[in-house]
């Protein structure tokens, strides 16, 4: 019998939950980490995550624990899975506890807030250059992963043994994993379409209808493609599950926090009183300002995104955004050396 991999899952929440009982399914022992005594306790021992994941059952062999360092022992696989504004905390924290053959992937998406740094970045300096690094990513709902309904999702790495490990403890009968190796891409997209879904989900709550909300996401994968090209990304990656994939799914299903975000603005709430009563992070209001950073750094005019980004800081209504879409000028759908 192969040896299975052992996977410690860094974070609790919904996404952390469910890649954890994916892979203790696929029969990885598997230890899941959080700081929510709580929840941790819950996910022990009756086998469910009441606070993000009611309702669905647990496999009883996943183990689930607050201690890091019982949590890293004996890995070979570290997953984290934490929202992007703890992503570089956990990694300082995981960093002396790593068993040293273990490398390290993350279904994390966004960027780190403030400095605007991709999260391979962050890792690289964190971790150092001898660590095996992986971004998960695709269009995915914690909730569907966690159900067994099939889904697929790609794996990204400058080291392919590493993406296909990473990908082989995900791949099983409901589950499609692919790889690639274009990380900066992969997490350009990831980090974006969260972006896209609050466009897409504010013309839904003006009742804008279907012809708009198709307009939005296509001229939003423009968007993304150009500023893909523009910081050394390749276009085939945005065409795949870690763009038009991600990008379709959460700016079109309602399980997206980002997307109720967008609906609940087109609605007339505010900001945030929509965010207290979606009740979890939602990456997109760190990630409008850190993707116009990354535009303005490389003189990329990204209409749709700077929209969002307004309407986020409250300097602009939905409906002054909408009006500003429709008076821009009529031009090429695509600039002739998009792809140059």
């Amino acid at each position: 019998m192969s040896h299975k991999p052992a996977v410690a899952v860094l974070g609790a929440g919904s996404w952390g939950t469910a890649l954890a009982a994916l892979i203790t399914r696929h029969e990885h022992p598997t230890v899941l980490w959080g700081r929510d005594a709580d929840v941790v306790e819950r996910i022990s021992v009756v086998h469910e995550n009441p606070r993000y994941l009611p309702g669905i059952a647990l496999p009883a062999a996943l183990a689930a624990t607050t201690d890091l360092a019982a949590a890293l022992t004996g890995a070979d696989l570290v997953l984290v899975v934490v929202p992007s504004h703890a992503f570089a905390q956990t990694l300082r924290a995981l960093a002396p506890l790593r068993p040293r053959c273990a490398g390290v992937a993350w279904a994390t998406k966004g960027f780190e807030p403030g400095s605007g740094r991709f999260l391979h970045e962050v890792a690289g300096v964190v971790l150092g250059d001898s660590v095996p690094l992986a971004v998960v990513t695709g269009p995915s709902f914690a909730k569907e992963v966690a159900a067994g309904l099939p889904t697929a999702l790609t794996v990204h790495s400058d080291d392919e043994p590493f993406a296909q490990q990473v990908a082989d403890v995900l791949h099983g009968p409901a589950f499609r994993a692919y790889t690639g190796d274009d990380m900066l891409g992969a997490e350009l997209g990831g980090a974006m379409k969260n972006v896209l879904a609050v466009a897409t989900g504010v013309a839904d709550g003006m009742n804008l209808g279907l012809n708009a909300r198709a307009g939005l996401i296509t001229r939003g994968l423009n968007e993304m493609l150009r500023l893909n090209i523009a910081i050394g990304g390749r276009p085939e990656t945005l065409m795949g599950l870690a763009g038009l994939g991600d990008l379709v799914l959460t700016c079109t299903g309602d399980l997206s926090r980002n997307r109720r975000l967008g609906l609940a603005l087109g609605r007339g709430q505010t900001l945030s009183d929509a965010v207290r009563e979606i009740g979890q992070v939602v990456e997109s209001v760190q990630t409008a300002d850190e993707v116009m950073r990354q535009a303005d750094r490389h003189g990329v005019e990204l209409p749709i995104a700077g929209n969002v980004r307004d309407v986020l800081h409250g300097t602009i209504t939905p409906a002054e955004g909408l009006a500003r879409l429709l008076a821009r000028e009529q031009k090429a759908e695509y600039p002739s050396n998009l792809f140059a």
